[in-house]
């Protein structure tokens, strides 16, 4: 009810109670409340200047307590003066002017923060595919981190997601399921600090990692069909390049070898041509001395090599050498056999171009 409504015998007073003074009608008065504290501080001060002194002290407190600042390890202190920003603070115990002068706004900024988003988009080929991204940030400047946009966190959030897109979308799916993925990822983390620097965010991109890409579940058995025959396809190429790698050496060392061999037949063809070149040229030297020696000595030498491998005996002695002829398959003690068909012929031809010299002279 209003202190002054109709009807009361009076009117009220808000200022005044009928609480527990002597007077019922009258209750206490406030402006006798302030006369007694202001004596309690004149009794303080030791007199009229008590007042001044109490309110001295009080700012002497206020300065006291309002003058320094503790900023963490893992935060950054930003100084305004008056609403405008002043300067960094850096980690430890800082002094600043008091308030309203000069206000802290602590930030942390070693602190590693981090987003995860998923996107559902088209590749460059045609191909449904989800992505699912993380992005680790920090805080490098923390001025432009609190004035540089309204919401630092949501527009990287926005940023992220779009810096993906552009990146997967520009590529096959081949190329984002390859091993090209950590190329995929340096690019989008390089066009996510772009944006970032270009809005004045004062946000650092510390790591962006696509954490697992897959196709739909509509179309996830078609997919991985796909997906095996290209493993295949892979693994197919593995086994010809190792095929490859094994047979090629062995090709190669093949045709050194039977190009070693050739130059050595070559080198052997020639020595042995220009040798019996050679020969000829002495034989026809010593058939101009003596054509019929020479002749008959070419005849005996011919067939030494005719019959040096044949198992008969030649006897050209008219039966006055006695010759020991061993039989096939007979095992015997009997004395060392005659020698060789090749020095029998030998042995005869020699008797045979004595015999005929002698005539001749």
């Amino acid at each position: 009810m209003a202190w002054n409504e109709p009807g009361s015998g009076k009117k009220k007073d808000p200022w005044r109670d009928s609480g527990g003074g002597g007077n019922r009608g009258s209750g206490p008065d406030f402006d006798a409340a302030m006369r007694r504290v202001k004596n309690w501080f004149g009794q303080l001060g030791g007199g009229a200047g008590g007042f001044g002194m109490a309110a001295l002290g009080l700012l002497l407190a206020w300065l006291l307590f309002d003058s320094w600042v503790q900023v963490n390890a893992n935060q950054s202190g930003v100084v305004l003066r008056f609403g405008e920003f002043n300067r960094l603070l850096p980690p430890g115990f800082n002094i600043k002017w008091p308030g309203p002068v000069e206000t802290v706004m602590k930030v942390e900024a070693k602190n590693i923060r981090s987003t995860s988003d998923q996107v559902r988009m088209l590749s460059n080929d045609e191909n449904i595919v989800v992505v699912d991204f993380n992005v680790q940030y920090e805080v490098n400047d923390p001025r432009k981190f609190l004035f540089g946009v309204k919401d630092p966190d949501s527009t990287l959030s926005a940023a992220a997601e779009s810096a993906v897109r552009t990146v997967v979308g520009a590529s096959t799916m081949d190329m984002i399921l390859s091993g090209q993925r950590a190329e995929l990822m340096i690019n989008a983390k390089r066009l996510l600090q772009e944006t970032m620097d270009q809005y004045g965010t004062g946000l650092s991109i510390t790591e962006l990692n696509f954490q697992n890409i897959r196709p739909p579940q509509e179309v996830r058995e078609a997919f991985d069909d796909a997906n095996r025959a290209l493993q295949d396809k892979q693994r197919a190429e593995e086994l010809a390049k190792a095929y490859a790698s094994q047979i090629l050496p062995e090709a190669r060392g093949d045709a050194s070898k039977t190009r070693v061999e050739a130059e050595g037949y070559k080198a052997a063809r020639v020595a042995r041509a220009k040798g019996e070149a050679d020969r000829f040229s002495l034989i026809e030297q010593q058939f101009r001395a003596a054509p019929d020696v020479t002749r008959k000595r070419l005849y005996l030498e011919t067939m030494q090599q005719v019959v040096a491998d044949t198992p008969k005996i030649i006897d050209g002695s008219n039966g006055k050498n006695v010759l020991y002829v061993p039989v096939p398959g007979e095992v015997t003690a009997a004395p060392a056999p005659a020698p060789a068909p090749a020095t029998a012929v030998a042995g005869v031809v020699g008797e045979a171009t004595v015999a005929e010299t002698k005539e001749s002279r």
